[in-house]
């Protein structure tokens, strides 16, 4: 038979760990540290090294943030749990739907599959730092008169990829459907479909967002 004093001890666990969750929910500063202390615990009662924290300096929309992080942070997660910067969402979490697209050093990136820490002193853009309510980034606004989007949790990575490809093309920069590789590639509907095909709209605005891109592009939609 199970001793009392265990059990009390068991309930006791039980709540606290109930309390701290709890807390962890309604404070996001304190979910951060209690997610550590729970982190670390767990690997010192498994034997295991306790997580390995790194500094890293970086420019997120032209303003420059130190952070100190575990090693194994995503780009995405230090994004979105450090700086809150929520815009760049989660979607699949392996790199196939887009919808966390960001800028790195002005080259689009799947930001769930790097690590914050490879990444010192670089600079990101989010769409965030696109523009404001304010004061729109033509791609933003084109989206809108377009409309490229329906439920919108794709739309900050796929107006991110758009700039992104626009850039690309004015690089001169080929894609697979690039007949002549030592041409310009030209802003056609094949190689925007391209160039924007590893990001997933589940709501079908694609010939939306293709039009939203050409008006902005310089041609007419």
């Amino acid at each position: 038979m199970t001793e009392p004093n265990h059990i009390n001890a068991g309930r006791r666990g039980l709540l606290i760990a109930g309390a701290l969750s709890a807390t962890a929910v309604a404070v996001p500063g304190v979910a951060g540290a209690a997610e550590a202390a729970n982190t670390a615990t767990a690997a010192s009662q498994a034997g295991q090294a306790p997580p390995v924290l790194m500094k890293v300096s970086l420019d997120i929309n032209g303003q420059r943030h130190g952070l100190e992080l575990d090693t194994r942070t995503s780009l995405l997660d230090a994004l979105r749990e450090q700086l809150h910067l929520t815009g760049t969402k989660k979607g699949c979490d392996h790199g196939q739907c887009g919808a966390c697209t960001v800028m790195l050093d002005g080259q689009r990136i799947n930001s769930c599959l790097t690590l914050a820490v490879m990444h010192d002193g670089a600079k990101v853009t989010t769409i965030e730092g696109l523009g404001t309510p304010e004061k729109l980034h033509p791609m933003q606004a084109a989206f809108i008169a377009h409309d490229g989007f329906q439920c919108g949790y794709c739309t900050p990575g796929q107006i991110c990829s758009a700039v992104a490809a626009l850039g690309e093309i004015r690089q001169g920069i080929p894609s697979h459907v690039s007949a002549d590789l030592n041409a310009r590639p030209q802003v056609t509907p094949e190689e925007l479909r391209e160039r924007m095909s590893g990001n997933i709209c589940r709501c079908g605005a694609y010939s939306n967002i293709i039009e939203a891109i050409t008006e902005v592009a310089g041609r007419p939609a």
